[in-house]
């Protein structure tokens, strides 16, 4: 198994894209600590299911974008296992709106979630990493940080700030050893997209060359290679997983 005994990170792992990301590593043998921020039913769903499939899991609620919940929640994970291979920056939320209509609070809490909670959470694991000089950062982002979306300024300004960030600690961080890449998934089959009307979900389908949805473990898998070594002379890359969308 390629990720066996190593240790992962996943911020947003009871659903969707991170949920697939846990199990994908899970079952490559890695140890895999989940974290999520509000729906205790869907965390404790998720931790027994991965319970029967990775060596060792971790539950960890935190909101990433708050530094005292962060640095307890790394805490935990470097007092319970002493070190950590691989963080992966997925949680996430949106708040579209027109600009006009987008209040403050919209506006920082995507922010604060999306971008400061990338910030927080690969600050506060880089000197574990440094000190082994080894380690994968991999960050989320979204199509909508390279063309922009209507009703999206700030989930947009997020994304592409993740990109900007991601290039810039792939720098400093190289001659450690350590790697920082990203991931930018297209229109992925999740619940969101369950939820759109026939006419929309067609719409969009016409806009795929390869004439399909994502499966989140397309992802997961995109994932899964840039934290494997047969990235790890790539970093500061922005992999984009889009069934050709573009």
């Amino acid at each position: 198994m390629e990720f066996k005994d190593k240790r992962v990170i996943i911020t947003g792992a009871t659903k969707g894209l991170g949920k697939a990301m846990a199990f994908a590593f899970a079952r490559e043998g890695a140890w895999v600590a989940i974290n999520y921020s509000s729906d205790d039913k869907s965390a404790l769903e998720t931790e027994s299911e991965i319970k029967n499939i990775a060596p060792e899991s971790l539950l960890l609620k935190a909101d990433v974008s708050s530094r005292t919940d962060v640095e307890k929640m790394i805490s935990s994970v470097l007092e319970q296992w002493e070190y950590v291979d691989i963080l992966v920056n997925n949680a996430g939320i949106i708040r579209d709106k027109l600009l006009m209509f987008l209040n403050e609070e919209d506006w920082d809490r995507v922010i604060n979630v999306n971008l400061k909670g990338t910030y927080l959470c690969s600050r506060s694991i880089i000197k574990t990493m440094i000190g082994r000089k080894s380690g994968r950062i991999i960050n989320i982002t979204s199509p909508s940080a390279l063309t922009g979306r209507t009703c999206q300024t700030n989930y947009s300004a997020s994304k592409g700030g993740i990109i900007s960030f991601t290039k810039s600690l792939s720098r400093e961080m190289a001659r450690f050893g350590i790697t920082v890449n990203a991931v930018c998934p297209g229109i992925i089959s999740t619940p969101m997209t369950e939820d759109l009307d026939e006419k929309t979900k067609k719409e969009f389908l016409n806009m795929i060359p390869m004439g399909r949805f994502g499966d989140p473990e397309d992802i997961a898998g995109a994932v899964l290679f840039l934290a494997s070594e047969k990235s790890r002379y790539i970093t500061g890359h922005v992999l984009v997983v889009d069934g050709g969308l573009g």
